[in-house]
């Protein structure tokens, strides 16, 4: 014998599912409530036009305000999107200063040169971090330029080699 039964909607559906990935489906209003408000403000406080990748690529800054940069160590970014970095610098430098950066995107290799991202940028906020005399740099780009080294002149000797492993 077939028994039919009700359709459900797909809303109501998703509540009854819901409701069972949350436990019993007894939580009180205000709890769910809460819950929707913290998502909420997850979503509202990101501001940024464009995502950040948390990737560390070696950077080199050139010049300060026109000015060729003094030595400075080996620096990475913390952060890097289309439009815009964060990095740590040993110096505090003012917002608003520009900067000429390059950020090496691919690394030399045995089979291929480095590629470099050579852009001129300006600081947009500059904060002290946790190690002392460093600041963190978020810098947007302003102009953006690709540096990519020729290809490997063809040795012999090298092609040998590769051949035989």
């Amino acid at each position: 014998m077939r028994v039919a039964r009700q359709a459900r909607s797909r809303t109501a559906t998703r509540d009854i599912q819901e409701r069972e990935r949350n436990g019993n489906g007894n939580e009180p209003a205000f709890q769910s409530a809460a819950r929707e408000s913290k998502r909420a403000q997850v979503r509202t406080r990101e501001r940024r036009a464009y995502a950040r990748a948390k990737v560390a690529l070696a950077l080199s800054v050139r010049r300060v305000a026109g000015q060729l940069s003094s030595e400075t160590p080996v620096l990475s970014t913390i952060d890097i999107s289309s439009s815009g970095a964060l990095f740590l610098y040993p110096e505090r430098i003012e917002p608003g200063t520009p900067l000429r950066v390059e950020v090496t995107l691919i690394e030399e290799r045995l089979r291929h040169r480095s590629v470099r991202m050579c852009t001129d940028a300006h600081v947009v906020r500059a904060q002290a971090n946790g190690k002392p005399g460093w600041y963190a740099l978020a810098i947007a780009f302003d102009e953006i330029g690709y540096v990519r080294d020729e290809d490997l002149p063809a040795r012999p000797d090298l092609l040998a080699d590769l051949a035989h492993s």
